[in-house]
């Protein structure tokens, strides 16, 4: 009886529910109420569906998947070296009309407007006792755009790469709930102003924008050139119609390939919300990973923040432009300016015809939206670039790598 008893034992401690804690099981139940989020009520199910399988695979315990196994090799390889990221860019560009921006370019000061949020975040995240380069990933969120906030955080906090970018896919799926009040508070004379369609662009006008960009970047802010020149040379395949091959890697970029890479940036990020992850960095970082999930919980209260911030400087920017322009811009297309392309446009055209059934001006939000992924890249840049800089310059390495 005796050596049944033992095998029975062995094979229990040979077993995850031997080394399962109450942590473990607060993991799980993260993964799989993600996966029944994107599952059961279709929410970003693209997204939602692969982080919370990344979280499940990580987070069963006795393997070490997101330290040591396969989740790890292809998050140190494909994630937190960007590369997924910025060929992202690559399908959002072939996927990204910019007609309507080279048509209405004085859309790129709104996009610009809607990057309030990005910066307000990191003074109130610094405010709140983030270190800076932890505060500058958080404040990307606020852009709404999720490659962009993967790639600046593997660039700037990769410890926190999971709550981050959890929180940047949350808050892009619930832009149909966040951004509607924020609209609301212009006044409904404002909502209703019809405005007149963007102009035709010509096909030379769209081949020389995104090169035009890549320069114009490459200048300013060094540190944007990986994400625009992809965005970039993808919206170069959308627009070429030179030969069939050419269209190929336009349809390829947007579809075949943008997916493979979703489904790996998905899994990938996924794992980073484990046991095994968090230990591993609360140790390396010097901090009790109470305290270091704690600070996950700030990340979405201050994404939060961030987007709705956003969408507030660009509305305001929009009420200025209407008075400026005298009635002739509806203020409401300023929502746009974030870079959740094209949700947020949508959301701006439902709640004009709120107030005017016969108002259609999604074309018109849909310079801010395009230029919204362009302003949340360059302020990327700025800030890699900057927190960088002042972390070699002050201590002479990058503490997080």
């Amino acid at each position: 009886m005796e050596p049944i008893l033992e095998a029975i034992q062995d094979f229990f401690f040979s077993t995850g529910f031997a080394g399962l804690t109450p942590l473990h099981i607060i993991f799980l139940a993260l993964g799989l109420g993600i996966v029944y989020l994107g599952l059961v009520k279709k929410i970003e199910p693209l997204l939602l569906i692969g982080i919370g399988a990344g979280i499940i695979m990580a987070n069963i315990p006795g393997i070490h998947l997101a330290t040591e196994g396969f989740l790890a090799l292809l998050r140190t390889s494909l994630i937190e070296t960007e590369l997924v990221p910025i060929f992202i860019f690559l399908g959002l560009g072939a996927l990204t009309d910019f007609r309507p921006l080279i048509a209405q370019p004085y859309t790129l000061l709104l996009g610009a407007a809607a990057q309030l949020g990005v910066f307000m975040a990191l003074l109130g995240a610094l405010a709140m006792g983030f270190h800076l380069n932890e505060a500058a990933a958080i404040g990307i969120i606020g852009g709404a755009d999720g490659p962009t906030t993967i790639y600046t955080s593997a660039e700037l906090a990769p410890y926190m790469l999971g709550p981050i970018a959890l929180a940047a896919y949350t808050y892009m799926a619930m832009v149909p709930i966040i951004q509607p009040p924020i609209i609301r508070l212009l006044p409904k004379k404002q909502r209703a102003v019809k405005m007149k369609p963007p102009r035709p662009v010509s096909d030379t006008e769209a081949i020389l924008f995104p090169i035009i960009l890549v320069g114009i970047a490459a200048m300013l802010v060094p540190a944007s050139t990986p994400l625009i020149a992809m965005i970039a040379l993808g919206n170069i395949f959308r627009e070429s119609k030179i030969t069939e091959v050419v269209e190929r890697l336009a349809k390829t970029s947007g579809q075949q390939f943008m997916d493979i890479l979703i489904i790996i940036l998905t899994i990938g990020v996924g794992s980073t919300l484990s046991v095994d992850y968090v230990m591993q960095y609360a140790e390396k970082m010097g901090i009790e990973p109470v305290t270091f999930l704690s600070r996950f919980l700030l990340v979405f209260v201050w994404g939060l923040l961030a987007f709705a911030i956003s969408t507030l400087g660009g509305v305001a920017f929009g009420e200025i432009m209407y008075i400026i322009t005298k009635g002739k811009v509806n203020p409401a297309i300023g929502a746009a300016g974030v870079s959740a392309v094209p949700m947020s446009a949508r959301v701006v055209q439902r709640e004009v015809q709120r107030v005017d059934p016969n108002n259609y001006i999604i074309m018109n939000a849909m310079g801010p939206n395009v230029a919204g992924v362009i302003g949340t890249a360059t302020a990327a840049g700025v800030y890699i670039g900057y927190v960088k800089t002042w972390y070699l310059a002050n201590y002479g390495f990058l503490p997080w790598e």
